[in-house]
């Protein structure tokens, strides 16, 4: 069992979940209970899963939550840039979680291949 937070990509997905909730808060209240909690989700899914594959005795199982992870940062981005398309929140706020979540990726991504050679 991998202490999942030491992972410099834990650490980096807690940081975007926490800076999304931030950006949540500026939504308009109008927002509040349907964009706002699929961005939510999104964002607390990608250290959970990081965390959750850390418990797991085969890489293969490992990778798969990798790979949840991955796909959730994606999704998180995606809900990110309509609300950015829409005007909701805080835009200094959602285009730095959206640079956050683009190192992120790459984090996820390039530990990935280290797992995978």
């Amino acid at each position: 069992m991998r202490n999942f937070k030491e992972l410099k990509i834990w650490q980096k997905g807690f940081e975007i979940a926490i800076d999304t909730y931030k950006v949540v808060g500026t939504f308009p209240n109008s927002e509040k209970y349907s964009l706002a909690q699929q961005v939510t989700r999104s964002a607390i899914s990608i250290p959970s899963n990081i965390a959750e594959g850390s418990s797991r005795s085969s890489e293969k199982d490992y990778n798969r939550f990798l790979e949840i992870s991955l796909g959730s940062s994606f999704e998180l981005e995606t809900q990110l840039l309509v609300a950015k398309a829409v005007n909701f929140g805080d835009m200094q706020l959602i285009n730095a979680t959206l640079g956050k979540i683009d190192e992120g990726q790459k984090m996820i991504m390039s530990f990935i291949r280290k797992l995978n050679p």
